[in-house]
């Protein structure tokens, strides 16, 4: 059998323009910043967010922004709002580069003109939709660009139409969304998005594999599986590198990769009480609450077992300091490469190859987990695990046209 490997991968930026947006003492993936610099918004309300008191603001070099912003948190909160909130549609011009990248697992858009189309398409199937409880963890500055991770949780009613769902149900749902954005003088250049689709299509009464069909269908040309499988796998004999920290002081970049090493690239399990709080929790995909040490064991043995043999990709590390060298907000961007091989999460076994893209928020306490947002599309890997075989006969080929799925951004 295949063994597992960690790699670490530092993402370029677009090369449209130079961002340096390292600000580390660490390996170049790791970034770091003080939350004590910006209003950070933790669960506050947006509307409570922007009506602080002027003697609450604090105020970050924002050259190349517009005047309104006053720290990178505040820019994103405020266009966030006014873009879904008051339907400023046009803000979507001013705040993202007319080349815009945006990721969507394997399913990539381009310009921002697919954004504009994006959005529309999500307000038109839910016009109502509302964000709640989320927050921002950032790193950089305005020379070389910031970075920005947030997370939040929105409320709709399905009340349009849509081509991948249908006639309108006027069911209420629930979904969570993460975003990393790279962005410099007012523009959002490159973004990765992650949203619990699956969840979203559970709520509305669908089928999600029948769901799965219908977007393969349409992508696979657009986004094919990824070129991968047993033979860049299959390092047999070999087992994962073991991480070691530069010394026995925390750190909170080395704690993460010890994190990653661990518990996610070598799947000793035995480390989830080692470094989380007995009583952590984890928000998981389709709003579960995994809480104490077994329930998040049992939830990493069910996520592995799909890919047994996957390879764990750390793309970037962002942490804010919460007052002490001990308390942290943390943001992981990460991926799971490999063959969909064992039973679990994802059903039974396909031997497709599927790239699992995710986000985690972390908020680490005392030098331990104390809370977790964990957060993968698990629809668009049951789209990878659909798509058709290269021999396979494609039936209605006309109807088959490649087309980009904008789902909910």
């Amino acid at each position: 059998m295949a063994e597992t490997k960690t790699e670490v991968r530092n993402v370029t930026p677009t090369k449209k323009i130079k961002m340096d947006l390292s600000l580390s003492k660490s390996p170049n993936f790791i970034h770091y910043a003080d939350a004590n610099e910006v209003n950070m918004i933790d669960t506050k309300d947006d509307f409570d967010y922007i009506h602080l008191e002027e003697s609450e603001q604090k105020k970050q070099s924002m050259r190349g922004f517009n005047p309104e912003y006053n720290n990178i948190v505040d820019y994103i909160v405020k266009i966030t709002r006014q873009i879904w909130k008051e339907k400023d549609i046009g803000l979507i011009y001013d705040t993202y580069s007319t080349s815009v990248s945006v990721h969507k697992g394997l399913v990539n858009s381009h310009g921002v003109n697919e954004v504009i189309s994006g959005t529309l398409q999500t307000l038109h199937t839910f016009p109502d939709r509302k964000g709640l409880g989320w927050s921002v963890i950032w790193s950089g500055n305005d020379v070389d660009g910031f970075f920005t991770s947030h997370r939040g949780r929105s409320n709709a009613t399905h009340l349009g139409d849509s081509l991948l769902y249908g006639k309108p149900t006027g069911k209420k749902v629930v979904f969570r969304t993460s975003a990393d954005c790279l962005i410099l003088n007012n523009k959002i250049y490159e973004e990765w998005l992650v949203m619990d689709t699956y969840h979203l299509v559970k709520q509305l009464g669908l089928d999600p594999v029948d769901i799965a069909k219908k977007i393969a269908k349409s992508t696979q040309k657009l986004a094919p599986s990824l070129p991968f499988g047993n033979n860049e796998t299959a390092e047999i004999g070999l087992p994962p590198k073991i991480y070691e920290p530069s010394s026995d002081e925390f750190e909170i970049g080395e704690f993460m990769q010890l994190v990653f090493n661990r518990i996610w690239a070598r799947r000793s399990f035995n480390y989830v009480r080692e470094y989380y709080e007995d009583n952590a929790v984890i928000h998981y995909v389709c709003n579960r609450d995994i809480t104490g040490i077994s329930e998040i064991q049992g939830m990493f043995i069910s996520l592995f077992a799909s890919v047994p043999n996957g390879k764990v990709i750390l793309e970037r590390v962002t942490c804010n300091k919460r007052g002490s060298d001990s308390d942290w907000d943390v943001a992981v961007r990460w991926r799971i490469q490999g063959l969909h091989e064992g039973t679990g999460y994802f059903g039974a076994p396909s031997g497709k190859p599927i790239d699992i893209h995710g986000i985690s928020h972390y908020k680490v306490r005392n030098e331990k987990i104390a809370e977790e947002w964990l957060l993968f599309d698990g629809m668009e890997v049951l789209r990878q695990i659909h798509l058709p075989d290269e021999d396979e006969n494609v039936q209605n080929e006309a109807d088959s046209e490649d087309g980009n799925f904008t789902g909910v951004s």
